[in-house]
This record gives structure tokens, sequence and C-alpha cells, in this order.
């Protein structure tokens, strides 16, 4: 299975300039091949990435010989990632996406998500596509560069991504490997609802608060927005308000990621089969009043992570259809109520008196052991839809 781990650098200034250089022609390749793309597709012609790069490096020596300064991977890889998301722009369309949902490429501008690929991935099968030695990682041309901490999967590099982010230079790292996590207990079977009021409520009868990192930093987050924009654009104190802002918008987004780390993790150790719902996060962060607190709770984020810690566990991860009733089903005798959002409490003819929440979890347990119980126990980390 592949893993990703990021880990930030310590470069020293001359590392520094050349990473902002790669950056910089990464970025120009990109814009470059999305105009190259749009004005052949415009003149009747069917471009395509590797005829593009074909032309970049034809037209370099002369046109960009700036470019020559950094690894060829820069320049190369970002025509790539321009290919590929055209080709997702179209595979969108043929879904019958519409609306910004379709998501046609846009230029890339400085200062915004710098990033470049330094490597071009594994000259053989087996081998790492760039040396590491511990805390120490190698990359075409600038060297041997400090990191943080070791890459902590054991396996196969298959890539490498430099990026600059509001605290500094971090590498990613893609790595193939068989590690996987080890399961301390097994307590069976639970159900988890995600709301925004209490982050994650467990069948087991527990309640697990989010940070809501975003609100708790809020008033400082205004007070520096206030501070950048009394700014004169482009000027030196500009560009210092603009790290101060950027560093606590990376503070939030960590404390954020923390949460859902350690959260995921416990519950993917602790238990073998765990419900959730296939919650729309798209269309419940477009309402209004509701787009911060959803972004806040990062639901999206633990999906995706309990997922793939499932699979290193050998846990099963049922996913409840979206639109079956979880919450307005009693879990006692499975008779439905009418549950608006201002009602916290279900009350049921047969006696029961549930928070709405916990009454979700248990119905959620309830559906992810029939799944199990149905499709029987053949796999590992599989996901189980009704």
């Amino acid at each position: 299975m592949l893993r990703v781990h990021k880990i930030k650098l310590d470069p020293h200034q001359e590392q520094d300039v050349y990473f902002r250089k790669a950056c910089g022609v990464a970025r120009h390749a990109y814009n470059w091949a999305l105009a190259t793309w749009k004005r052949q597709y415009e003149a009747g012609e069917k471009p395509n990435e590797a005829n593009l790069r074909k032309q970049y490096n034809a037209i370099k020596p002369v046109e960009f010989p700036w470019a020559l300064e950094v690894t060829k991977c820069a320049p190369q890889q970002a025509i790539k990632n321009a290919g590929k998301a055209y080709k997702n722009f179209f595979d969108r369309l043929k879904k019958g996406k519409k609306g910004r949902d379709v998501g046609y490429p846009t230029f890339k501008k400085k200062g915004l998500r710098d990033s470049f690929r330094a490597d071009n991935g594994p000259a053989t099968k087996g081998a790492n596509a760039v040396p590491t030695d511990g805390k120490k990682i190698k990359l075409p041309i600038v060297g041997w560069i400090r990191m943080r901490e070791a890459v902590r999967f054991s396996g196969t590099i298959q890539s490498t991504t430099v990026s600059l982010m509001a605290d500094g230079w971090y590498i990613s790292e893609l790595v193939e490997t068989q590690d996987v996590l080890q399961a301390k207990t097994n307590h069976g079977v639970v159900g988890i609802d995600l709301g925004l009021k209490t982050f994650a409520t467990l069948s087991t009868g527990e309640f697990i608060q989010g940070p809501k990192a975003h609100r708790a930093l809020g008033k400082r987050l205004r007070r520096l927005n206030q501070s950048l924009s009394r700014k004169t654009q482009g000027s030196a104190n500009f560009r210092k308000a603009k790290t101060k802002l950027s560093k606590l918008h990376k503070r939030i987004a960590d404390i954020r990621q923390d949460a859902v780390h350690k959260l995921s993790h416990r519950l993917s150790t602790e238990f073998s089969v765990i419900g959730i719902e296939d919650l729309n996060v798209k269309g419940m962060a477009r309402i209004g009043n509701l787009a911060r607190s959803v972004g806040d709770a990062g639901m999206r984020m633990f999906r995706t992570q309990v997922e793939y810690k499932a699979a290193m566990t050998g846990s099963f991860i049922y996913v409840h259809p979206r639109f079956a009733p979880s919450t307005k089903v009693c879990s006692g005798c499975g008779q439905l109520h009418d549950m608006p959002l201002g009602k916290d409490t279900l009350s049921c003819d047969c006696g029961l008196v549930i928070d709405r929440d916990l009454n979700a979890s248990i119905i959620l347990k309830t559906a992810a052991s029939s799944a199990v119980a149905a499709c029987g126990e053949n796999g590992s980390g599989a996901a189980l839809a009704a």
C-alpha cells in the first residue's frame, strides 16, 4: 500500500534559494502547458501532456534558459500535472458534472501552494526515487538536506515533492510499504455519528468534542486579517503580516488534523468493525450558516483517515447509505420519528428516551453488524455498503 509522510526540512540559504527557483520553474511550466493546451485545442488539434513535454524541452534552452538551473523533474512533472488536470476535467464532463463541480484547470499563482516534484520516480524496481540517510535526504542538484525526522515507513520511496508552507519547507514522501498498524484491543463493532455540536458520538456512549480551532482562534484571525488589509500590498510590512496570517491558518489546520489523526488511529486499532455515514460534506459546506463549522470539523478528513487506517489494521468499514435514515429511527423498536435539527432528544412510544446523536450511532452499529454478517468476514480493511 502507498503512504505519504510529510517532513519539515532545514535547508540552508542556498538550498532555500534553489527551492524557490524550482517552484517558479514548475509554476511556469504548468501555466505554459495550460495555455498551450488551450491554444492547440481551440485550433482543432489534439494536445496531450507527452507532446507538450517534448515541445517544452525543445524550446527550453532558447526561450527559458533559467529553467536549466533546476532539476528537469520540476517542469516535466508540472506538465504531467497539467495533463492530469485536463483529464480530470473531461472525466467530470462525461459524468455530467456542471458549474463549479466541473473544475476547469486554472493558472497557478506565485505564493499559493508553491511546490515542485524533485524526482522522476525509482530508476529500477525496488529502488528509492531519492536516497535517504536517517534524517537526511539527497535531492538532484541541491544535494543532501536535513530533515526534522527520518521517514517513518519502511519500503520504497516512489516520489518526492517539496512544498512551501507558512512556517517553512516540507518534503512529502510517497512510500510503498507493507507496514501495518497493530490493533491494541478488539471491542467488536462501533457506530460513529459525526456532527457539528459534538464532533463524534460513539455507540459506546462516548461523546467526543472536536477542537474547533477556527472558532477558538477566530478573534486573533480577524485581527490579523484586519492588520493585513491596512498594509500596502507588496511592501515589506505586507509580507510580514501575510506570513503571520499564514502561520495562524497553518496552526488551525494542524490542530484540526492532529485531533482527527488521534481519533481515527484510536478507532481503527480498537474496533474490528466501524460504522459511519456517507455524509454529503460538500453539500453541507454550501449552506451559509454551516459552511465554517463544517470546515472546522474536518468530517471529510476523518473519513479518509479512518478508511486508510482501517485497511492497515484489518478492520472493516461499513458506510451507511446517504439517504437511509439513522437519526430518525428508534434504536429500540425501529419506529420512524420526525427529528428536526433543533430537537436533541428522541422520545419513542416504546419508552426509549435517548440523545439523537447517540441513537444514530447505535443505528449505525446495528447496520454495520448486519452488513458484516451478511457479507462474511472474508477480507481485511474492506469498505462495506448496504
